[in-house]
């Protein structure tokens, strides 16, 4: 199978596994938004965040030494996946000495414990997916994504619903899901022929650490450009402005969900090529035809930004559509900083990860400072947009030194305006907006459908 078709193959077989899962959780917005004051929702959001920074530091980003080092045929398995699971063990026991300062958080200070439970459980589920999809297990790994979505389901009805255990309930879902989770990995891949605590290999280790631990701090950024507007949000207009907030950027996920499926196959197939001519067309190839897919998902997503909200959050939270279009622009844009994180992947240059994370990081806390006093909650969306943006443009310039992608410059160019004014005219309401959108939405297909149906062709039945 050529590289083109098993790319196709991955990313089907991840897409069955996760496309349907994930859209399962995201119509339980609904339950959500319905049981959850947008109070109490705004604390869960900042609760999962919390987490999902401290996640990295307490495994020293492991995981992503899993997948790039697993990835590699010449290097035993057993040593990428005891070196995993030394680290994430040893980085909680340490993790203990932090519960005091998470103590001293206002909104999460009474839901330690939970947070403790969740990012261990977290990192243990992490590095069994991760080594699973590194050994090109693709199917046990889509079937888990289906098994663990089905879970989340059940546990969140029963928390909620039944128990009505609100903010402990929905982190409990999740905490559960990913034991069962990290069972059913463990003994379906029979991970245990792979630990062996003996005799690790410590040059392997060392390399393994070394790729890993500048991708820590570059999580952290990556979180402060995603989440910490958040915070702010929370700190300067209100919990329950963040609820709405919250809410909103459940709706831009779907944008980030397809790219999520496209990823998880492309890295995969983004390692296993190592010839620098055929790599160059290969990412070309396949990020043009990537850039087109995300923008015009997300004109559609402008577009229907008001039903999509009306038909999955309750009448209290439908206000938070007016922040979607702002947070389409972010996450679209976010799509494509990981598709040129995977250059940095193939290349083990963490250092370049960290260093335009850490740029978009801090343009976007100033820019929310500074927009958020005048245009409130949408100063924040726009602020996450433009951070995104830059990371964007300085990835593009110094990949070039790596992978030499051949960009479509006017036709990318032209995506971010049709969508840009898509976004303006549906926030302010402009007379006659429905048919602005239309119109748009169709300069968009007009413009990209011919580029992807004819690179798909190219890529996938005559490469």
């Amino acid at each position: 199978m050529n590289k083109y078709k098993k790319l196709l193959s991955n990313t089907i077989i991840f897409g069955i596994g996760t496309f349907g899962s994930k859209i399962l959780v995201f119509l339980l917005m609904p339950l959500y938004t319905s049981v959850l004051k947008k109070s109490d929702f705004g604390i869960v959001d900042l609760i999962i965040q919390t987490s999902n920074l401290l996640i990295p530091i307490v495994s020293l980003g492991i995981a992503n030494a899993v997948i790039r080092f697993g990835l590699d045929r010449s290097i035993k398995k057993s040593d990428v996946f005891s070196i995993g699971l030394v680290t994430i063990l040893l980085g909680f026991g340490i993790f203990l000495v932090l519960i005091p300062v998470l103590r001293r958080i206002t909104y999460i200070s009474d839901y330690t414990a939970l947070i403790y439970i969740f990012v261990f459980m977290s990192c243990l589920r992490t590095l069994c997916s991760q080594f699973v999809r590194a050994k090109e297990y693709v199917r046990l790994y889509a079937l888990d994504g289906v098994l663990s979505t089905i879970t989340i389901i059940i546990f969140n009805v029963l928390f909620l619903v039944v128990l009505k255990l609100g903010i402990t309930g929905y982190v409990l879902a999740i905490v559960i899901s990913d034991l069962l989770s990290t069972t059913f990995l463990f003994f379906s891949a029979n991970l245990k022929r792979y630990i062996k605590l003996k005799n690790i290999n410590r040059d392997l280790a060392k390399a393994m650490l070394k790729y890993s631990i500048p991708l820590i701090p570059a999580t952290i950024f990556w979180w402060i450009t995603n989440v910490s507007n958040r915070f702010i949000v929370a700190y300067s207009l209100g919990s329950e402005a963040n609820g709405l907030f919250a809410a909103s950027y459940k709706i831009p996920t779907i944008v980030v969900l397809i790219s999520n499926i496209f990823m998880d196959a492309w890295q995969m197939s983004a390692v296993s090529d190592d010839d620098k001519a055929s790599r160059a067309k290969f990412f070309s190839k396949v990020f043009n035809v990537y850039q087109s897919v995300l923008f015009l998902c997300a004109s559609g997503i402008v577009l229907f930004s008001k039903l999509i909200t009306k038909i999955l959050v309750s009448n209290a939270y439908y206000p938070s559509w007016q922040y979607i279009p702002f947070l389409v622009m972010a996450t679209t844009f976010s799509c494509l900083v990981t598709f040129l994180g995977s250059v940095y992947m193939v290349e083990k240059k963490s250092i370049l990860t960290l260093s335009t994370t850490v740029v978009g990081a801090v343009v976007n806390v100033i820019l929310t400072f500074l927009l958020i006093q005048k245009y409130k909650v949408n100063g924040a969306a726009f602020a996450t947009f433009i951070s995104y943006l830059i990371v964007f443009l300085l990835r593009a310039n110094n990949t070039k030194s790596f992978i030499n992608i051949k960009w479509h410059v006017s036709k990318l160019l032209l995506n971010s305006i049709i969508v840009l004014c898509q976004s303006f005219i549906m926030i302010y309401e402009i007379k006659y907006w429905l048919a602005y959108q239309i119109i748009f939405v169709i300069a968009m297909l007009i413009l990209n459908f011919g580029l992807i149906w004819n690179n798909t062709k190219k890529l996938f039945f005559k490469a």
